[in-house]
C-alpha cells in the first residue's frame, strides 16, 4: 500500500468522524431530544474513533507504517 493511500485512508476516517460529530450537534439542536438520532450519530463517531485507533496500532505492529517523533 502506498504512503499516499495510507494518508488518504486516515484522512477519510477523520472526515467521517467530524461528519458524525457535526451530525450529532445538528440533531441535538433540531430534534430537541425527541429522537435518538443524536445518540446514534455520536455512537458512530465513537465507533469510528476506536476503529481508527485500532487500525493505526495494528498498522504499526504489522510494520505497515512506522511512527516517528516530531523534530527528529
Amino acid at each position: 500500500m502506498s504512503d499516499s493511500l495510507k494518508t488518504l485512508l486516515i484522512i477519510a476516517f477523520l472526515l467521517l468522524i467530524l461528519w458524525n460529530l457535526g451530525a450529532g450537534l445538528y440533531y441535538m439542536l433540531v430534534d430537541k431530544g425527541q429522537t435518538k438520532r443524536t445518540v446514534n450519530a455520536l455512537t458512530r463517531r465513537i465507533g469510528l474513533s476506536v476503529a481508527l485507533i485500532l487500525m493505526v496500532v495494528l498498522s504499526i505492529w504489522m510494520g505497515w507504517i512506522t511512527p516517528h517523533g516530531v523534530g527528529r
